[in-house]
């Protein structure tokens, strides 16, 4: 793996075109934005957006694209925002130009302390596995391996996060980060500097809110990347020359270790309130500590499902139980990333079935209720249902997809399941027209609708490559009726490692 901050001004800026990086979450495969990036970049040739503006997207509403993943089956939501391509492209410009890399890699950089240790840079996969299954890897590596290393040292852990980090974020702190506080206020409104620059784009797409970036792409983690380590480079700066302790960072989750409760909560103090300088503050529901670091570094989810690696096929040899245990792991559990894993692994072996099992109803109700508890599940638990479905007669297959259709129907802002719920029905064998009002849904089915406000853009090419039916790179009808492993598949191998 590589860290972004590594690459060369033109590496960055292809990784930043990949369709992956502009929203870094899980589409069906026949959905991609990579080929409408590129052909924007053309158009543009490396200018600002506002050379093809005839008026400020500033001051006019749903210019990006606003998109809800339910997290708990109920009032939890994940709101997702697709940047106006156009303005993400230009960002991108902006931003990996020749002269304005080496600014930024060098405040990055400068960012670097010794006892406070930023854990989550964009990484960029060097082998055959994805870029996102590359994070996590990086993530085990820098976060969960070092924690466990500092109980060489340490005695004490304590856990914090930041509340609605990317939705609380002041975005004129994003010119503080890159050029310090005074040098910003003292070119407050002049728009010459490069931070401001970036301000300006974000807020463009937003209806000129300065509170909040929007969530799904890596270039937007990459931008909050930047502002977390000039709180770092705060937070380093009040501790001073003090040796006796050690911070993990990893994006706004903030490992701390001492040898000391009181020690403990004096750094908490101190990093709540460098983090109100640009807008964010800690979660009170999860700042927790603990004395024993091993036991406080292992998430209690990972350590609760290394037990079911094997998914207890020593008690539980029926795929039936083994979706029980899973289902009383998810009510423990819900949404964790050991959640998923299994999930994943039991995929895999649910399609290995080639026999239609007796109890087909009884498999398909237990997966959706674990889907519904947990709907980030579900692109996994569509695989399963998949399978299960396609061994029944064409009847039965519209009768169970219409039952599994009504249960999901009851998750409230539901886009993301919809769009995956539409994966699995959408293919001929089937034999369902999945109607929904997400409007990704309405494009795959045909229907002309915008996913972004287009009435600034004074360029007739920029807008006919805007065309949201470009996302559809296939034919969805076409897709096989089975989910293959291959299409929900977070790693390819070692999963467990992670």
């Amino acid at each position: 793996m590589k860290k972004i901050t590594d690459l060369t001004a033109t590496e960055a800026g292809n990784f930043f075109l990949k369709g992956s990086s502009y929203f870094n979450g899980d589409f069906p495969d026949y959905i991609s934005f990579e080929p409408m990036l590129s052909e924007i970049s053309a158009i543009l040739k490396g200018a600002n957006f506002s050379n093809f503006k005839k008026s400020n997207p500033e001051n006019i509403a749903n210019v990006n694209y606003c998109f809800v993943a339910n997290k708990d089956g109920r009032f939890a939501w994940r709101p997702y925002e697709l940047m106006h391509p156009a303005i993400y492209v230009s960002l991108i410009n902006l931003i990996c130009s020749e002269e304005k890399w080496p600014i930024i890699t060098a405040r990055f950089a400068a960012f670097e302390k010794e006892n406070i240790k930023c854990c989550s840079i964009p990484v960029v996969s060097l082998d055959s596995q994805s870029d996102q299954a590359t994070q996590v890897k990086n993530w085990w590596q820098e976060v969960e391996q070092q924690s466990l290393c500092y109980s060489l040292d340490f005695s004490h852990i304590l856990h914090t996060d930041v509340t609605d980090c990317y939705g609380s974020l002041y975005t004129h702190s994003i010119s503080w980060a890159l050029h310090g506080l005074e040098e910003s206020k003292a070119n407050k409104g002049k728009g010459g500097l490069l931070g401001d620059k970036i301000d300006s784009h974000i807020r463009a797409g937003r209806y000129g809110q300065t509170n909040g970036i929007s969530q799904g792409s890596v270039l937007m983690d990459f931008v909050a990347e930047l502002v977390l380590g000039y709180v770092d480079e705060l937070i380093a700066t009040k501790l001073g020359t003090a040796n006796d302790f050690r911070i993990l960072r990893y994006r706004d989750d903030y490992r701390i270790f001492t040898n000391s409760d009181l020690r403990s909560e004096e750094i908490l103090k101190i990093i709540s309130d460098e983090l109100r300088t640009v807008g964010m503050r800690l979660g009170a529901s999860k700042t927790f500590s603990s004395t024993n670091v091993i036991e406080g570094s292992i998430k209690t989810d990972k350590l609760a499902g290394i037990d079911l690696q094997d998914l207890g096929e020593t008690n539980a040899k029926t795929i039936q139980k083994q979706l029980l245990r899973l289902h009383s792991f998810g009510r423990k559990f819900p949404n964790s990333g050991a959640l998923r894993r299994l999930i994943g692994e039991l995929h895999t072996k649910v399609i290995d079935q080639k026999v239609n099992p007796d109890d087909v109803e009884v498999q398909v109700a237990i997966a959706l209720d674990i889907a519904v508890v947990s709907p980030q599940t579900f692109p996994a638990i569509a695989g399963i249902l998949s399978h299960l479905i396609s061994l029944q007669n064409p009847e039965k297959k519209i009768e169970l997809w219409n039952r599994v259709y009504k249960k999901m129907s009851m998750v409230p802002y539901n886009g993301y399941l919809q769009i995956w719920l539409q994966r699995v029905t959408k293919p001929k064998n089937v034999g369902i027209e999945y109607l929904s009002e997400e409007p990704i849904c309405k494009i795959v089915n045909g229907e002309s609708i915008d996913l972004w406000n287009n009435e600034w853009i004074s360029s007739a090419n920029l807008t006919k490559a805007l065309q949201p039916s470009k996302i559809v790179v296939k034919d969805a009808s076409k897709t096989a009726e089975v989910m293959e492993s291959s299409e929900v598949e977070l790693f390819r191998k070692n999963a467990w490692a992670y």
